[in-house]
């Protein structure tokens, strides 16, 4: 599909930096004029892929995390998170509500809450070498 503009950021799996690829693409997104409901729906869905690639794909080391998001045709924001960690063994698993690997001070909903505010969530994932999240938003624009 074709793009008519991107951004492409790429830093180390901590903590501090989740916040950074939330507000860098919300301010991406921008250029489609969303709403500011959309605008914290997309904030809110890269926050939950990106803490899921510092907390699940690097557990004992630090790693890096890649983000790039696209605008395509028809308004349609196109975000991908992508990690080279751990990697998931069962992705529909990991998909179900409450499902998680990280311990009890994890939720287990990221990938629902992503499905929640995105119009399409595609999870691809091999073990040993990472996982790439690939989340999709049409914007109503105001215009």
């Amino acid at each position: 599909m074709k793009h008519r503009n991107y951004i492409k950021l790429e830093f180390p799996a901590r903590s501090a930096n989740e916040a950074l690829a939330r507000s860098s693409i919300a301010a991406f997104a921008a250029q489609l004029d969303p709403t500011l409901d959309e605008l914290g729906d997309i904030r809110t869905a890269v926050s939950e892929a990106v803490t899921n690639a510092i907390v699940h794909a690097y557990p004992d080391c630090l790693g890096t995390v890649w983000v790039r998001a696209r605008l395509l045709e028809e308004n349609e924001l196109e975000i991908q998170v992508k990690d080279r960690g751990r990697g998931i063994p069962d992705v529909d698993k990991a998909r179900q509500p409450l499902f998680t690997t990280g311990g009890e001070e994890r939720s287990g909903m990221g990938f629902t809450i992503m499905e929640s505010f995105m119009d399409r969530v595609r999870v691809r994932s091999k073990p040993g070498a990472g996982t790439t999240v690939t989340m999709t938003r049409r914007i109503h624009s105001k215009k």
